[in-house]
């Protein structure tokens, strides 16, 4: 690593109504140096990297690229300058081929014999290995970053933007990208990696600039900072830690006898025989890399898929093809991954959204007329409890940012008091001082008696919060261990599949 700039930011502002996203950023970072940017949910993180890619044009400021003025217009011009990112959300065909798929994303594509070869040596030189011809609807979650690394390499990148990049991985994976993104490093590219998961900043990452309310409120080196440490600079005061109770379950509230579904999606992944029972007062921690049946199983305890094939018992009620208003109704509450399209409808206010799904519970519809008036103050009082960062209520679920709306959708169906709770990937791309405060609140739905089942890629989070653990592998359960009894190898096994644990076949 050299001390001359391979990037420098100066002064870097940019504005939108109501909110200044970026205010004054100044930040470098030298060739070889993997640099971590650091902040809360609407800190500016994004609007940064925005601007360094071209997707976004600052208000002042400027950014120079090896010493020389860079200004570039669109995404196209900052690959030419030498700037990849690789984006939280996979930008992927399913039906096309890994070839077909990284041709779309280059500028002049070689023609499909030479593009597989190139495919094949950049991704074995890195360690990346990926098979030109595979259909990516047929690849897991890991497979697909690949795709997305490798077609930003293939472009000899400078500098390589990540945009949380673990989220979607094993424990095992995310070691094979950490020896790929040190071996890029040493031969001199510049990384800029944004993350929620400190611990894995403090292994990799040399600096960190730390980013609040759109300014820069501090840089650190991660491997001499603690992760706490690091997380109240992003947030300003002291970060709380959940706390258990450590109360013993109760009755069962929720069993599947062996539930098997189909998937809806043509590239999903069908369930298969899963049993599995889940007490008053327990929370089950499902783990599994994404596209193992975590989208399919919260739809069957949901109701959005019937489940003619197995049983589902609530509370020793089968509840089967109950759809999912009659679920609710009973106590079945549930918040999707994707919040904005599924969990949330973007063009309608936050007023809208919390009459969608707490219309029963709540009482909002009295003898078929909407209660608005019921409706706007329950959308206030998650507002107000869950800390969501909104001018207010009739503010389009659109509006808000990635981790504010995700408060929103996890504090409505909580404060609905629901006797059991499903949830998917309830704190994903949440700053540490909400999550926090999320799995706090699941933490106490489950000591006043509720049963939760929280779906997660987030292994921490799964040992934070969770009783028992659980892994999804091809559509099948493992046999529940004890969380606190597993280590986080196991768990990685277990998640990928190993033929060593024990699967729920009944």
């Amino acid at each position: 690593m050299t001390d001359t700039p391979l990037l420098q930011l100066d002064g870097l502002t940019k504005g939108y109504p109501g909110v200044m996203a970026n205010d004054d950023v100044s930040l470098s970072i030298a060739a070889g140096e993997v640099h971590a940017l650091l902040g809360e949910n609407g800190a500016g993180k994004s609007t940064l990297v925005k601007m360094i890619y071209g997707l976004v044009k600052p208000d002042a400021g400027r950014m120079k690229m090896f010493g020389k003025p860079y200004d570039p217009t669109d995404p196209h011009a900052a690959r030419t300058a030498g700037v990849g990112m690789v984006f939280q959300h996979f930008s992927l065909f399913d039906a096309l081929t890994v070839a077909e798929n990284i041709a779309l994303g280059m500028e002049n594509a070689p023609k499909m014999r030479e593009l597989s070869r190139r495919i094949r040596e950049v991704s074995e030189t890195y360690g990346l290995p990926l098979a030109p011809d595979r259909t990516v609807g047929d690849l897991s979650a890991g497979e697909r970053q690949r795709v997305e690394i490798i077609r930003c390499l293939l472009q000899d990148p400078k500098l390589l933007i990540m945009d949380e990049p673990t989220s979607v991985l094993t424990p095992q994976e995310v070691e094979i990208l950490f020896k790929t993104l040190r071996k890029l490093s040493a031969e001199g590219t510049a990384i800029l990696y944004i993350s929620h998961k400190l611990g894995e900043i403090r292994a990799l990452c040399d600096s960190a600039t730390i980013l609040r309310l759109g300014k820069v409120v501090g840089h650190c080196t991660p491997s001499e900072t603690s992760a706490r440490e690091m997380a109240e600079m992003m947030v300003g005061n002291t970060l709380q830690t959940p706390v258990r109770a450590g109360k013993t379950p109760g009755d069962v509230v929720l069993e599947l006898k062996n539930l098997s579904a189909r998937s809806p999606s043509a590239f999903g992944m069908p369930l298969r025989e899963i049993s599995v029972s889940v007490r008053r007062g327990e929370i089950l921690g499902i783990g599994g890399v994404a596209g193992n049946g975590q989208d399919e199983l919260l739809a069957a305890l949901s109701g959005e898929t019937l489940s003619p094939r197995g049983t589902i018992l609530f509370q020793n009620s089968d509840v089967g093809l109950m759809g999912p208003t009659m679920r609710r109704a009973v106590g079945i509450l549930s918040a999707p991954e994707e919040r904005l399209g599924h969990a949330a409808v973007p063009d309608m206010s936050l007023t809208e959204n919390a009459m969608l799904t707490g219309a029963a519970r709540e009482g909002l519809d009295r003898g078929g007329l909407l209660d608005w008036r019921a409706a706007r103050d329950f959308a206030k009082r998650i507002i107000e409890a869950f800390d969501v960062r909104t001018p207010g209520p009739a503010n389009a679920a659109r509006s808000l940012s990635g981790g504010n709306l995700q408060k929103f959708v996890i504090g409505r169906e909580v404060l609905q008091r629901p006797e059991l709770l499903v949830v998917n990937q309830p704190t994903w791309g949440v700053d540490a001082s909400a999550a926090a405060a999320i799995r706090q609140a699941l933490l106490d739905l489950a000591e006043n008696g509720a049963a939760i089942v929280v779906i997660s890629q987030d292994l921490d989070e799964l040992m934070e919060i969770s009783d028992r653990f659980a892994a999804l592998n091809e559509g099948r359960l493992s046999e529940p261990r004890p969380a606190q009894e597993l280590s986080v190898e196991e768990i990685g096994l277990m998640m990928g599949g190993s033929h060593g644990m024990e699967v729920a076949h009944v």
